[in-house]
C-alpha cells in the first residue's frame, strides 16, 4: 500500500528519448509493513516524501510513479528509508521499466531507440537491506550494429554489482543484493539504466527486505 500525491504530466518533446515519461521511464512500487496499524505508518512515512519531478499515480495494487531515473531513485531511496526507520519489518516489490510506453505495443514516436543517461548517484542512509533482484533486456532486434544477447547484458549488469559491493550470489531466477538499502536501489538502476542505453525496453525487478527478525545475525 502506498498513499501518494500526483503531480503535472510531460510534455512532449520531437525526439522521445529526451522526456523520460513520453519514453516510458517509471516504476510501480508495492510497500507492505508488517504491523497492525500499517495504513497508518504508510501515511505518516509518506507524508514529507519529495515528488517533485515526478508523476504518481496510486491503485489498490500499487503506485506507479514516472519521471527521470535520478529522480526515481531519490523517490525509492526516501520511501525505504523512511520506512526502515519505522523499525518494523518491511518489504518493497519494486517494478522498473523504460521504453514501452504503449504498454501493449511499444513503438515509440519518430522510430526512437535507447535512451542514454548517467548514472544516478546511491545516497547511503545507514540501513541495511537484502533483496532479489531480476534483470530483463527486451531486445527484439539489434540496434546500431549490436545484435541482441540478453544474457551479455544481464552479466554486464551483475559485474556492476559486483564493482558496488552489493552483489551477494546468484540464486534460483534472481541475484542476491545486500547492503545499505541506498546502495541496494542505486544497483538495481545503474543495471536499468546500463542495459537502456543499447536495448530500448527493459524492465527490471527487485524485491527488499528491511528490518526482518532473520537479519538480526547478519554481520553489517
Amino acid at each position: 500500500m502506498m498513499l501518494t500525491s500526483t503531480t503535472p504530466r510531460s510534455t512532449r518533446t520531437t525526439d522521445p528519448t529526451t522526456d523520460p515519461l513520453t519514453f516510458g521511464v517509471g516504476v510501480r512500487v508495492t510497500a507492505a509493513v508488517m504491523a497492525d496499524d500499517y495504513a497508518a505508518i504508510l501515511t505518516r512515512a509518506l507524508a514529507d516524501l519529495d515528488t517533485t519531478g515526478l508523476v504518481v499515480d496510486t491503485g489498490d495494487v500499487s503506485t506507479y510513479v514516472g519521471g527521470a531515473e535520478a529522480d526515481l531513485l531519490r523517490h525509492l531511496t526516501d520511501l525505504a528509508q523512511a520506512l526502515a526507520a519505522t523499525e518494523h519489518h518491511v518489504t518493497l516489490t519494486v517494478h522498473l521499466s523504460r521504453g514501452c510506453p504503449g504498454e501493449v505495443a511499444c513503438d515509440l514516436p519518430g522510430g526512437a531507440g535507447p535512451r542514454a543517461g548517467d548514472v544516478p548517484s546511491p545516497r547511503t542512509t545507514g540501513r541495511w537491506a537484502a533483496a532479489e533482484w531480476a534483470l530483463y533486456p527486451l531486445a527484439d532486434q539489434g540496434t546500431s550494429g549490436v545484435e541482441p544477447d540478453h544474457m551479455r547484458d544481464i552479466y554486464a549488469a551483475i559485474d556492476h554489482a559486483r564493482e558496488l559491493g552489493t552483489f551477494r550470489g546468484s540464486e534460483h531466477f534472481v541475484t542476491r543484493l545486500e547492503g545499505d538499502v541506498g546502495d541496494v536501489l542505486a544497483t538495481a538502476v545503474a543495471g536499468w539504466v546500463l542495459v537502456g542505453r543499447r536495448v530500448q525496453h527493459v524492465t527490471s525487478h527487485l524485491t527488499l527486505s528491511l528490518n526482518s527478525p532473520s537479519h538480526a545475525a547478519v554481520t553489517r
